[in-house]
């Protein structure tokens, strides 16, 4: 189950870029609601709250509450706009949802027991994250913060499919559900320790033959 956050918000009459200049100077930012079948709504939050917000892994994966005025809307965040080089939000977008709708979202993987895998920990090997996200689709009710992943028993070579996790009732995979069993993450042996460690006794090998044979012309 998601996380409880709560966004406060203020209906803006005001459009257009230099009306949203205004609002970044004044240390707001400009938003979106739509959705549900709802007129869009005009919205200006508290930059700095909303700041806090997006440094927080599970805002991106919530039901957010949107308060507007003492009214409150069930939403999740669909976009955010960033300036270029500064720690500044221009713009964000939030869609409402309906608790009898099915939503689509990106949840983050949380991988636990890499340190304790067999491959890593008695082969030397590494673990790669080929996937950090899954799209999935659930009603909001069923919307989890995360999925998490358990890979303590991988062994070199080893990997994890989407067919292989448990997924919280309700949540569905739209990978899975298009015949698309993805590899998510996989221990793999360190590029070149082996290899290069061959090649090294080899080119060794051909030298000191080249020079057995160069003295042996000599002779």
């Amino acid at each position: 189950m998601s996380t409880n956050h709560t966004i406060i918000a203020e209906l803006r009459d005001v459009q257009g870029t230099g009306a949203s200049r205004r609002l970044r100077h004044a240390g707001k930012v400009p938003a979106i609601l739509y959705g549900s079948g709802k007129d869009t709504a005009m919205l200006t939050l508290n930059h700095n709250s909303l700041y806090h917000n997006i440094e927080d892994e599970s805002f991106h994966s919530s039901i957010l509450t949107v308060e507007i005025d003492g009214k409150k809307e069930k939403a999740i965040l669909r976009d955010v706009q960033m300036h270029a080089y500064k720690q500044l939000i221009m713009h964000i977008d939030l869609q409402r949802v309906s608790a009898k709708d099915k939503i689509h979202m990106n949840v983050p993987f949380h991988f636990t027991g890499g340190e304790e895998a067999p491959g890593v920990k008695v082969e030397g090997g590494i673990v790669s994250h080929l996937m950090t996200e899954l799209d999935i689709v659930c009603l909001p009710d069923d919307l989890p913060e995360f999925i998490s992943i358990d890979i303590s028993a991988l062994n070199l070579g080893d990997s994890i499919h989407l067919s292989e996790i448990t997924l919280p009732d309700g949540v569905e995979s739209s990978a899975l559900s298009h015949g698309d069993d993805l590899a998510i993450v996989t221990v793999v042996a360190v590029r070149g320790s082996d290899e290069d460690d061959e090649e090294a006794v080899s080119e060794e090998g051909d030298e000191e033959a080249a020079a057995e044979g160069e003295a042996e012309s000599e002779e």
